[in-house]
């Protein structure tokens, strides 16, 4: 029992250790609740359920921010807040190229739920790996931050000119290498990533891809692309790794659930991406400060920061407000037909 005491109050990165076993518990409580009874069945996800599951996880995210400010300190709470509502801006323009994927995939409704599920695992593990860089490249060198500075500001600067074209997935080099060392059925196998079928020369039963590991694969690294975006951002407000990395996951946690909502509603946001672009450049030029000792306050960061994404909100919906109702466009999403260009591909 000593050493167990004893195991609990060692730092880890800086944390009690008995910290991190409690967000775990609470992550790992939470799957199992998500997909062990929410999502025991194989269904469909309509708008209203992504609202209500997506406030559920808000108020996860809530409490645990609360009890971080009552056991850490007031600054760590504020920190904790700030990292969440930035992660969570940054993270949406992962929702709609994820919807895109899904999309030209043709990935059916009611299999979303089951990628995005086995997607976090990968976002639990990467994210990790990313973080821990990351705050080991600050600590042993920190004028790294004017480097993390630039480029979020060079990333801001572009997402202005960026322009959304369906037909790039067709082009992407993920898919392109995924289609061209693997062998991926031209059909869906039910909610299955691999199935046996026969070797098209050798007549030998191995392992296929299904489109749906395709999505699975893709989704995966479109989160590492995206997280070198916003783990870089979070550093503008801390660079304790417990802060940074479960403001990460509880934000990316929320953004899922919301996903079903969101994917149907794109057009509905088409004004956000320039709120995030300045979001972008406004915590580029904070970590670009950092180095120079020069602090901008983390409560003024986070007002600015939910204020932009607010107006962005507001604006997007004003100038949208008469399209159909989101519910109406998450019930009329037809998905591509998924084409493979190589099914025989040894």
């Amino acid at each position: 029992m000593e050493n167990l005491a004893s195991f609990l109050s060692t730092p880890f990165l800086d944390t009690p250790a008995w910290f991190w076993v409690a967000f775990i518990v609470i992550v790992v409580a939470i799957m199992i609740f998500d997909l062990g009874f929410l999502h025991k069945e194989q269904k469909e996800i309509s708008a209203k359920e992504s609202f209500v599951l997506y406030g559920f996880y808000v108020a996860v995210a809530m409490a645990f921010g609360a009890w971080v400010w009552a056991v850490r300190g007031a600054d760590a709470g504020l920190e904790f807040f700030t990292g969440y509502i930035i992660e969570q801006s940054l993270a949406m323009d992962n929702i709609f190229v994820i919807a895109t994927i899904f999309a030209f995939l043709g990935v059916p409704r009611i299999y979303q739920h089951r990628v995005l599920f086995w997607g976090i695992i990968g976002v639990l593990l990467f994210r990790a790996i990313l973080i821990g860089a990351g705050v080991a490249l600050v600590r042993s060198f920190e004028p790294i931050l004017f480097l993390f500075g630039g480029f979020l500001i060079f990333t801001g600067v572009k997402m202005f000119t960026k322009v959304e074209d369906d037909d790039d997935i067709e082009n992407n080099k993920i898919l392109k290498f995924l289609r061209k060392h693997f062998r991926i059925t031209p059909q869906f196998h039910g909610n299955k990533f691999l199935v046996e079928k026969p070797h098209p020369k050798s007549g030998k039963l191995v392992l296929w891809l299904t489109p749906l590991a395709v999505a699975l694969l893709m989704v995966e690294i479109v989160d590492v692309i995206f997280a070198v975006d916003s783990v870089p951002a979070i550093f503008a407000i801390t660079q304790d790794p417990f802060i940074v990395y479960t403001s990460n996951v509880f934000a990316v946690l929320g953004l899922r659930a919301l996903f079903f909502a969101l994917s149907a509603a794109m057009a509905r946001f088409r004004y956000l991406q320039a709120a995030l672009a300045i979001v972008l450049i406004l915590v580029g030029i904070k970590i670009f400060l950092v180095p120079l000792h020069i602090h901008i306050d983390t409560l003024l960061s986070l007002i600015v920061t939910v204020s932009i994404l607010a107006a962005g909100v507001a604006y997007s919906l004003w100038k949208t407000r008469n399209d159909p109702p989101l519910e109406e466009q998450a019930d009329h999403v037809e998905p591509a037909e998924f084409k493979s260009e190589n099914p025989s591909n040894p």
